[in-house]
């Protein structure tokens, strides 16, 4: 039979369709890639949507994508609550604008992981027992919710719409309940970390992070009041007012992929850069964070450390895992948090996304004793007494000084 002559109903059928298969896949192919280059040409991150799957591609990409956008929008809750509701008073006792916050947040970031994956627990912080009689602080929580959804509305479809009710908001604050532990996909959130900071237009962040049987494959830290700019190096001021419009960051990991920050914004995620501790050379010239509240570290403690390894500038003092995302980008290089009684035990909503964000980063993340911070114990970190977190290459030298310390008490 010539080829000029041959119909299709004369090929065989298994080899027809495989014809038209290779067909299908080579079109695809080509107009996949043509597609990805017009996206990169007009910057139209969106359209990377429609493109195949890459075998490289994140296994925790979708967790990722929700964790952020539920804690940008979340972060930017917080940051309105503020200016709303405490800057520009004069009697910072008043704990409603913290409560309100608080709540407000966990609501958005519970209902955003409940839409994403229904089965998986959660450990936060608050519970929303005392709202339940308090119907106008809960009403203000409820509108504030309302309000970020649709000030947000383009993270909407993604993050799978909102809670339909008051009472479905209070439901969705308390399935932060979980007791954690070694076995499934648990996440641990704190929707204000560092509470006095918060009032004082201080550091402070919301803090996310998602534990596959025990560890940390993802962690996001909204830190409202830190420079965008990853360059900008802390000093004795960072834990002060620091409420400049400019100012936000969004700290991102995943295990075995490095570390990112982005600057908060509305409607979607800016662009992300990769993060890196800082290389150090000579310890003394080293910059220490610490707590500012006495009773959360031992300031006393950490003044002889940083004196053993011969450091003498002045530590920086602020609140929240804020210190954690300021190390992993180089503007800070050390951070302790000293034990001040022995049997306090760290909250591992306090930790697991700093944790996660350091190593990516090139740190080394530790308790006083050496031993990794084990999230599988529970609500707490059981296992472990204090945290030193450094750059790797520093890392057991700084951990040496904080035993020589601590033992000798």
């Amino acid at each position: 039979m010539k080829l000029s002559t041959l119909k299709i109903a004369d090929i065989p059928r298994p080899l027809l369709l495989l014809s038209l298969l290779i067909l299908a896949l080579s079109t695809l192919t080509t107009f996949t890639a043509r597609l990805t280059q017009l996206s990169r040409q007009l910057s139209l991150p969106s359209i990377r949507r429609f493109t195949t799957t890459s075998p490289t591609m994140s296994s925790y990409a979708k967790e990722l994508e929700i964790a952020q956008l539920a804690v940008q929008r979340a972060t930017l809750l917080t940051k309105k609550v503020f200016h709303e509701k405490v800057k520009g008073t004069t009697d910072k006792s008043d704990k409603s604008p913290v409560t309100i916050g608080d709540y407000g947040a966990q609501a958005l970031i519970i209902t955003a992981i409940r839409r994403a994956f229904p089965h998986d627990e959660i450990v936060g912080e608050e519970e929303a027992s005392d709202l339940r009689s308090k119907s106008s602080l809960s009403g203000q929580i409820w509108q504030l919710v309302q309000a970020a959804r649709l000030e947000d509305d383009k993270a909407e479809e993604t993050l799978g719409g909102p809670v339909k009710s008051e009472d479905e908001m209070l439901d969705m604050i308390d399935e932060g309940r979980s007791g954690g532990g070694a076995k499934g996909r648990i996440w641990a959130l704190d929707p204000i970390d560092g509470t006095k900071g918060f009032l004082r237009g201080g550091q402070y962040a919301v803090c996310l992070a998602l534990m596959v049987d025990g560890d940390v494959k993802v962690g996001v830290l909204g830190c409202p009041n830190l420079p965008i700019d990853d360059s900008a190096q802390l000093d004795e001021k960072a834990g002060e007012d620091a409420t400049d419009e400019g100012n936000g960051v969004l700290f991102s990991a995943v295990a075995g992929e490095g570390a990112t920050s982005r600057p908060l914004t509305r409607g979607g995620l800016a662009e992300g850069k990769t993060i890196h501790m800082r290389e150090i050379e000579d310890i003394t010239q080293a910059t220490f964070c610490e707590s500012v509240e006495a009773a959360h570290s031992s300031h006393g403690d950490q003044f002889e450390i940083a004196k053993k390894l011969g450091i003498s500038k002045k530590s920086v003092r602020m609140d929240s895992q804020a210190k954690y995302g300021s190390i992993a980008r180089g503007a800070g290089d050390l951070y302790l948090r000293l034990p001040v009684r022995k049997d306090y035990q760290e909250k591992i909503w306090d930790h697991a996304a700093g944790d996660l964000i350091v190593r990516e980063a090139g740190g080394e993340v530790t308790d006083a004793n050496g031993k990794r911070l084990d999230f599988s114990k529970g609500r707490t970190l059981s296992e472990n007494s204090g945290v030193v977190a450094a750059p790797k290459a520093v890392h057991a030298q700084v951990l040496e000084a904080v035993k020589s310390v601590l033992g000798s008490k």
